[in-house]
């Protein structure tokens, strides 16, 4: 039986968002406690595309809130250096929120986690009933892997972006600690009002 509390998910924001997540916790753009002043990182078409695109359980992609399951994704790759045009953000800006699947569980808020990126055609997703499974569901190899192209396996970058989609604001409390590049990133974080014993400088995290 897996250790959920251990089973770790990640979320990239903008560090200046900050303020309005120890506020309000992890807010969806739909919701009442959305961030009027929210500042964005990522690719604006990407985004358009999920919120269009129907689960399998008949609700839309952009209703949930994503997370990865690991650290220097493909994504996070083309948000610091810009490709796709995409605005580059530097690392320094960039914090990841941890939040253990287990405190998912205990605020019961629905949930959808794919073995793949979510948008693929042949990422398969997996209900709340099926967590109990996830450490056989999801390829955890692929997913810690430092390098996703790999001409012998062309399907590694796919397993890599495994996600885990979550229904709802997620309150401040469930957020076990921030990642973050450097000592600014930390300074600066803690300038916003994070709990510096929350902070984990972790530059190879990042590209």
């Amino acid at each position: 039986m897996p250790d959920l509390e251990k089973v770790y998910l990640h979320r990239m924001i903008h560090i200046d968002n900050i303020p309005h997540i120890l506020q309000n916790g992890i807010t969806h753009s739909s919701s009442a406690n959305s961030n009027p002043s929210f500042k964005p990182i990522g690719d604006g078409s990407l985004i358009t595309t999920r919120s269009s695109f129907v689960l399998k359980n008949g609700k839309r992609l952009g209703d949930y809130i994503p997370f990865y399951f690991s650290v220097r994704t493909p994504m996070l790759y083309v948000i610091q250096k810009g490709f796709n045009l995409v605005n580059s953000t530097s690392a320094e800006k960039i914090v990841y929120c941890v939040v253990p699947v287990q405190r998912i569980l205990d605020l019961k808020l629905d949930f959808v986690f794919t073995d793949g990126h979510a948008v693929d055609r042949f990422t398969t997703q997996y209900l709340k009933n099926d967590i109990m499974d996830i450490e056989s569901l999801i390829d955890w190899k692929a997913v810690r892997t430092k390098y996703w192209k790999d001409d012998n396996d062309l399907d590694l970058k796919r397993r890599k972006e495994a996600e885990f989609l979550v229904l709802g604001d997620i309150a401040t409390s469930a957020i076990r600690c921030y990642l973050v590049y450097n000592n600014a990133a930390k300074d600066r974080a803690v300038s916003l009002g994070v709990d510096p014993e929350k902070i984990y400088i972790k530059s190879n995290f990042y590209f």
